[in-house]
């Protein structure tokens, strides 16, 4: 998929025009602005508004150095448990409604999915088609740049929608849907900085290999926030959900490895995905 422009000109140090983008565009932007500011401060208050910048369809302004953006990447989990939180709020007006539980459900997921731009589903169809459409890694890595839905995408689509639908009606059934919700959607985002972190990128002419990576801190901080942020929530199963998170994350960048070579941003909206999925399988498994 070709990198477009962005543009970051008018509020700050720069606004992203979120309602203006597609996910591709928004996963190029991910990937563009990399570690090459000065500023190597491990946090900076700026850094969740440009989380939620680049994860989150949310109206909210954000200003800060762009370039901070994979520096930024401890705070990819708090993003996550914004959208858990609004998608909490949605199944739970919807069930005082008396809605039925697989309708609110319905609404549940679609909130998550329009708040976070299908920017993860995107790298999730997009990883199926390459992986299981190419026989080599170059012909995978043209099929994953293709805008194009293929068939190994649709199936990985569906059945993602189907287990995640299936567990929040689960959860939203035995009332524990706050903190599946934000425990997952936390969760799902620091393997992505891991894996962005410690897997090299796929592209030899991509945009990930010449602006660098997060540093190991950044990386370590996002599991301590996601930790953080489980353990809070959900106690000790919290913390089994972020085992079983990283374990298919893991599984997924060795199969990325071996397919292409390494990471792209297909790859790590599509870790996100599974992971959630991993997560809330743990979560809702407590509940009953």
């Amino acid at each position: 998929m070709a990198a477009m422009s962005f543009i970051c000109d008018h509020v700050g140090f720069g606004v992203y025009r979120k309602l203006d983008h597609t996910p591709r565009d928004r996963k190029a932007y991910l990937m563009s602005e990399g570690d090459r500011t000065s500023d190597t401060a491990l946090i900076r208050a700026a850094d969740i508004w440009l989380a939620l910048g680049l994860l989150t369809r949310l109206p909210l302004p954000w200003s800060g150095d762009q370039n901070r953006a994979a520096r930024a990447a401890w705070a990819w989990p708090l993003a996550g448990a914004v959208l858990g939180i609004w998608g909490a709020l949605t199944g739970g007006i919807a069930m005082s409604f008396g809605l039925p539980t697989g309708v609110c459900a319905a609404l549940t997921l679609t909130v998550l999915i329009i708040a976070s731009g299908a920017l993860h589903e995107d790298g999730l169809a997009d990883t199926a088609d390459g992986f299981w459409g190419g026989w080599t890694p170059e012909r995978r890595l043209e099929i994953m740049r293709d805008s194009r839905i293929g068939t190994y995408g649709v199936l990985a689509l569906g059945l993602s929608l189907l287990a995640r639908w299936s567990l929040i009606a689960a959860a939203l059934d035995h009332g524990g849907a706050v903190p599946v919700l934000i425990v997952s959607a936390t969760i799902s985002r620091a393997p992505m900085v891991a894996l962005m972190a410690h897997l090299a990128p796929a592209r030899a002419d991509g945009l990930a290999r010449t602006v660098g990576r997060p540093p190991a801190d950044t990386a370590w901080l996002a599991c301590g926030v996601a930790g953080g942020v489980a353990l809070i929530f959900a106690g000790f199963g919290g913390f089994l959900a972020l085992l079983m998170g990283f374990a298919v994350a893991i599984g997924l960048g060795a199969l990325a490895k071996t397919k292409i070579g390494g990471q792209t941003g297909d790859v790590l909206g599509a870790s996100q995905q599974l992971a959630e999925i991993a997560a809330m399988a743990v979560l809702v498994a407590a509940l009953t």
